[in-house]
């Protein structure tokens, strides 16, 4: 079992320490901004106790060793390394003794949740802020010590030296006396761009050794002392209801050599043993316990979701209203108008590692005060404390939440809900419990990506789009934990009402729907879809205090940015071709803005050099264009691919990305980041699609075969990972934003143009399949 040494007032004091928290607008440190900033004073003056008793440092130093305490997770997308970088390179230090600590609601500070491509964006200044502090401090000690104004010092490798002589101190001797807790400046003095010697480099990451060669340690492989092992047995529909637990089956499972218990809270039922297999073998009907269910309300037909998208019967609000000019009157003066219709299914994140969790909850608090820990790999550690304090019905500062890494899923999936099984089952039975998700309870019960609906109008008028309308009909992408207990699968099960939806989709369903292109009538309309509603008196579905419509939705990568992109983007190309009008010229002509240009103009030379007209053997080009969250990083996208017209069987064989995300802190780890959005954009876009009945999910396998013939959910294979070329616009003077998620935008848009220009069809549903595009080409005979 890992531990943590350092405990909340521990590293903030004792001999030989410097550490250094924020008081940037409201606290997150728990310490008020102005309370922080009166005990502060001038630089290397300690901040009284009792302010800094209350707060987390973001970064401590100590002779040997500096370490980073971020709230900003490590899920595989390389940010341990980028923060590390700009950390080193404002403390001017060695390549040696930086530690990251993360994630851990008792030792590092409250930045919410790590998604939204804002890990770098956010993080990183609060970070280099507190290093930059930290340095002019160190430059404080050092002028002290050597006798010497501060500015005659340089700094290099962890060494301050006089300018222009041998006299030097090292950090490890300034710090092996030092006492300090600083609160960090927002206006400190900052390294130059032109001095960069790491921030901008391609540092290798710090985690992969590890995870190469198979020592790294993931949430799956953590240990506590008499833990046991849980499994939930769910629902056989989502609206289905607990009725019973058959009393043969509970003699099967208490005869299982490891059996503990079973707990049950309203609909959610769940086995504990001392070991995994006794856990399966408990929560299996066949060998273990059968309970036995109320059906529920259906729901929504999967053959119908578009239809039932659009139908205002399924709109809890209209969430996004945005109009420039008189869209109407543009349109009735087009020289050319068009309009088309779009749409993309319901997603998985579908993590190749299965959720997992561990909960430890104490029947009393221990001396520091916990009650409850839990070991998780949730994007969001502080959001889901409160959460479980809130399911378990204990206060929330006696709930500890370490963040443990686990398989990547850029969103919310099940991990969340893996601690709140494995609390809700630690909590009935009164010692540590180990929850691990099967591959089916994986797929079957994970918070989905929503699907979503789009209608276009467009005109144009002598190559110029004059008219611009877009309806997109979609349910929340929001429901991650936010302290409700309806946030998370067991609290539902338990009886609390699912998440609020959102008042406004600008920030999820509606996210890039509006477009950066200067067109001069242009209109937005998002409506939110209702996903679930209370059970009225009259509901067949038993002591059920709500039915879900659809299956029960959040946030994946990009959230609606990526089907608002794909409508858009595919859109505007059809009104290119309309107008006669070359698709990337029309995208460039229709910006001001330097840098949207500046992506457009960096696929030039490739698109000049693109596939035309087949080629004689189906092959074509697309591009697509998108600026994430319509204020931050640009990326614009062309892809090639080749069609089988015999099968329709769509095969994407080269990608390139123009990405300009301001400073690149490493180029590498950018790369990196525009080849997942790449690989995974083109799996959502060619193959992904959860398939549905009455009662849920039924995709719950990666591959169908004869010894398996449910519903497969595909996802892109290593053999049909195209050749992914990268182009960098680094720009050192402006701010560092994401790259987690902007380059997924354009992926679908950029792959359906290229099969319109390889074969003049339009797919705009969401899988290109095989058999949809056959179908198209067709029709289109």
């Amino acid at each position: 079992m890992r531990t943590k040494e350092l405990s909340r007032r521990g590293f903030l004091t004792g001999a030989g320490t410097l550490a250094v928290a924020f008081s940037f607008g409201p606290s997150a440190m728990g310490v008020p901004a102005s309370q922080a900033a009166a005990a502060s004073g001038p630089p290397g003056l300690r901040v009284d106790e009792e302010a800094a008793a209350g707060s987390l440092a973001w970064l401590v130093l100590q002779p040997g060793r500096v370490a980073i305490h971020s709230g900003k997770v490590e899920l595989g997308t390389g940010v341990q390394t980028a923060l590390t970088q700009i950390v080193v390179e404002e403390l001017h230090l060695g390549a040696r003794g930086v530690t990251y600590v993360q994630g851990d609601t008792e030792t590092t500070p409250d930045q919410g949740t790590t998604a939204g491509s804002k890990t770098i964006q956010n993080g990183g200044p609060q970070l280099r802020a507190a290093a930059a502090t930290a340095f002019q401090a160190l430059l404080d000690l050092a002028a002290k010590r050597l006798g010497v104004a501060k500015d005659q010092l340089v700094a290099r490798d962890s060494i301050i030296t006089v300018r222009g002589t041998n006299r030097r101190v090292t950090y490890e001797q300034l710090l092996s006396r030092a006492d300090l807790v600083l609160v960090a400046d927002e206006d400190v003095p900052l390294t130059a761009p032109a001095d960069y010697r790491v921030v901008g480099q391609s540092v290798a990451r710090a985690d992969l050794p590890d995870k190469v060669t198979a020592r790294f340690s993931f949430i799956q492989d953590v240990k506590v002392p008499g833990m046991l092992h849980g499994r939930v047995v769910r629902p056989n529909g989502r609206n289905a209801s607990f009725v019973s637990i058959t009393p043969e089956s509970m003699t099967r499972a208490r005869a299982i050599p490891g059996f503990v218990d079973v707990v049950q809270r309203g609909n959610f039922v769940g086995v504990v043993a001392t070991t995994e297999f006794a856990a399966i073998q408990a929560a299996t009907p066949a060998t273990g316990v059968e309970v036995v269910w109320a059906d529920g309300q259906p729901l929504v037909p999967q053959e119908s979701y578009p239809e039932a998208l659009r139908d205002p019967a399924n709109h809890y609000r209209t969430t996004q209203e945005e109009t420039v000019g008189d869209v109407d009157a543009a349109l009735a003066g087009a020289a050319t108008t068009h309009q088309a219709s779009y749409f993309s299914p319901f997603h998985m994140h579908a993590a190749m590692g299965p959720s997992c969790s561990i909960a430890d909850v104490r029947s009393t608090p221990d001396t520091t005060g916990i009650q409850v820990r839990v070991w998780s790999c949730s994007q969001g550690v502080f959001a889901l404390r409160t959460t479980l304090a809130n399911l378990l019905q204990v206060p929330a500062d006696s709930v500890h939440v370490i963040y443990e890494e686990s398989a990547g899923c850029y969103g919310h999936n099940g991990a969340d809900d893996a601690a709140a099984d494995a609390a809700l089952l630690s909590q009935a039975v009164g010692k540590p419990v180990r929850v691990q998700w099967s591959r089916q309870n994986e797929h079957g019960w994970e918070p989905l990506g929503p699907a979503m609906a789009h209608d276009m109008r467009g005109g144009i008028t002598g190559g110029e789009v004059v008219a611009w309308e877009h309806v997109v009909n979609t349910p929340t992408h929001g429901s991650r934990p936010n302290g409700s207990p309806g946030t998370v699968l067991a609290g539902i099960l338990t009886g609390s009402l699912p998440a609020s939806l959102p008042t406004s989709a600008g920030n999820s369903g509606g996210r890039n729907a509006p477009v950066n292109y200067t067109f001069p009538n242009r209109r937005l309309i998002a409506h939110l879809v209702r996903s679930f509603e209370t059970a009225g008196p009259t509901s067949n579905v038993p002591q059920a205090p709500l039915r879900y419509r659809f299956p029960r939705t959040t946030a994946l990568r990009s959230l609606g940015g990526f089907s608002n992109t794909f409508a858009n983007e595919s859109f505007l190309d059809e009104l290119a071709v309309a107008g006669g009008v070359d698709p990337l010229e029309l995208r460039i002509r229709s910006h001001e803005d330097p840098r949207a240009i500046a992506v457009l103009e960096a696929l030039r030379e490739t698109w000049a050099e693109r596939p035309r007209d087949g080629d004689g053997a189906g092959a074509g080009a697309g591009v697509a264009f998108a600026r994430y969250e319509t204020e931050y990083t640009y990326v614009a996208t062309y892809a090639e691919v080749t069609v089988d017209t015999s099968t329709g069987a769509i095969r994407v064989r080269r990608v390139v990305v123009a990405h300009d995300c301001g400073l690149v802190i490493n180029p590498d780890g950018i790369r990196n980041q525009i080849e997942g959005n790449v690989i995974q954009g083109i799996g959502r876009t060619l193959k992904e699609e959860v398939q549905l009945d009455s009662r849920g999910v039924t995709s719950v396998v990666w591959q169908q075969n004869q010894a398996n013939p449910t519903p497969q959910y595909s996802i892109l294979r290593f053999s049909e990972v195209p050749t992914i070329e990268s182009i960098l616009i680094n720009r050192p003077d402006e701010p560092a934003w994401g790259a987690g998620e902007p380059a997924i935008g354009p992926m679908g848009a950029a792959i359906g143009n290229a099969v319109f220009a390889a074969t003049g069809v339009r797919i705009r549903t969401l899988p290109m399949t095989p058999a949809r595009v056959l179908a198209a080409l067709q029709g289109a005979e």
